[in-house]
């Protein structure tokens, strides 16, 4: 906030050419709506060429200063920076900001307040602040201001006053604020989505906290920290496969929320983590359709912007214009003839496969018969389900071997085997070494399941 010492050094500056812009547009809509409008500086004071309209004797803000403050002359708009009510205004010019929006409060006396920021080469300018309309009525404005002066003001005069100013219900306030919105949106001088782009952050953090929130309440100070989540990265990926993008937002603020809950004021490591995903994301989007030179050429461009990114907020949204962007690239289903089927036991087997199931539980969620789906699975697929299942799972525990210090018989039953003798035999099958030996060893080969969720034979398949 800008103290009065402050203000009084910008006596005699001039004002912004947008402001002066601004106060032609607040006298046609106040003309039109019959609200009081006033426009305010990147400072939150008035604009100087509002000094004779704030002082007149229409302005009932002017009690508060005389009857709270004991100011009972305003010689120049400086000295509006004692008013009582100015925290008040300033604290709901800030929030209009951060999220870029109207932002509707009343006052003590009852007086409905809006107001909406202006911008100008991406930065606040200031704001254009509206009322003139009472959330009350008129007598319990005249009897707050009567106990305010101790009963020096006459009550008559005063009741005759507040009778220009009509009753402001709610649905008319909040159409008069979307109209003031407009307004200053035409003002500001952005691109034309800048404040989409503001409001976008500002939802996407809000979604972010959300989740930091779970995991305070999960995860007291002095506990350890949750591991970052491996399986979650593969349900992204299965997600944008499948076409569901609301399913990958939601997914990747669970990550960022992670991320910002174990890596606190660590904006690199974040950030690095960051680079990771998308890494991981653009070779899940290479597919005969796209060709591999394409993506790391769209990839570099990604990683080029997450590198120049200076805030969470701004790593946030990239990500997000990231994932909306490679959700059309990773493969989904196209040239399949049975896509939708195949989609639908996709989500299933994804979901679940870290128990027993059964082909006849995966069939029934596709439509199909089971004899049917299995034939449709093996000649679209490329491989029979049981190993399709297999590959999952030993890569799930693959990860749970090198990254964890899980014993070996709760891997095995964590990732869906029956027994810990059937773990090691699947295990070696696809590894070569027994789980055991892969640990020791801190790694191997594993015949992954690719980015795309199914055997890199499948690749060949495509567009048949």
């Amino acid at each position: 906030m800008t103290d009065k010492k402050s203000v009084s050094a910008l006596k005699g500056a001039k004002t912004n050419p947008l402001l002066l812009e601004a106060l032609k547009e607040a006298a046609a809509y106040g003309q039109a709506t019959g609200a009081a409008v006033c426009v305010i500086d990147e400072n939150f004071m008035p604009i100087p060429e509002m000094f004779r309209e704030m002082t007149s004797g229409e302005n009932t803000c002017l009690y508060c200063m005389k009857y709270l403050n004991g100011q009972s002359e305003v010689k120049d708009i400086i000295d509006l920076s004692g008013h009582p009510c100015r925290d008040m205004h300033i604290n709901a010019i800030k929030e209009s900001y951060r999220f870029c929006g109207s932002y509707i409060y009343t006052c003590d006396l009852g007086f409905m307040f809006w107001t909406s920021p202006l911008f100008s080469s991406s930065r606040f300018a200031g704001s254009l602040l509206c009322s003139g309309f009472l959330g009350v009525d008129k007598k319990e404005t005249v009897a707050t201001l009567m106990e305010m002066s101790r009963g020096e003001l006459d009550e008559e005069k005063l009741l005759e006053h507040f009778s220009r100013f009509p009753r402001g219900e709610p649905e008319h306030i909040r159409a008069l604020a979307e109209l003031l919105l407009i307004i200053a949106e035409s003002l500001s001088r952005e691109s034309e989505d800048y404040h989409e782009t503001l409001k976008r952050r500002s939802q996407q953090q809000a979604r972010i906290s959300e989740q930091l929130s779970i995991l305070k309440k999960q995860y007291p100070p002095e506990g350890p920290f949750p591991p970052y989540p491996l399986d979650k990265e593969k349900m992204l990926l299965s997600a944008l496969r499948r076409g569901d993008e609301d399913a990958g937002r939601k997914i990747l603020n669970e990550l960022l929320g992670i991320l910002l809950f174990t890596n606190p004021d660590q904006f690199k490591s974040i950030q690095y983590r960051a680079i990771e995903l998308v890494v991981l994301l653009s070779r899940a989007a290479v597919s005969p359709g796209n060709a591999e030179e394409n993506i790391l050429e769209i990839n570099n461009q990604y990683l080029t912007r997450i590198q120049e990114t200076q805030s969470i907020e701004e790593l946030t949204d990239v990500l997000h214009t990231i994932l909306e962007r490679m959700t059309g690239q990773i493969f989904s289903f196209q040239g399949i003839r049975h896509a939708s089927a195949l989609q639908k036991a996709e989500w299933f087997i994804w979901e679940n496969y870290t128990r027993k199931i059964s082909l006849k539980e995966i069939a029934e969620v596709s439509g199909l018969s089971a004899p049917y789906f299995s034939t449709v699975f093996k000649n679209e697929m490329g491989e029979n389900l049981s190993s399709y299942l297999n590959r999952l799972r030993v890569e799930e525990a693959s990860r749970l071997l090198t990254g964890t210090k899980t014993a070996i018989s709760d891997i095995a039953g964590a990732c869906g085997f029956e027994d810990q003798s059937w773990f090691s035999k699947i295990f070696k099958s696809f590894t070569g070494v027994s789980p055991g030996k892969f640990r020791e060893q801190g790694g191997g080969t594993v015949s992954e399941i690719s980015e795309e969720n199914f055997s890199e034979h499948y690749r060949g398949l495509v567009g048949k």
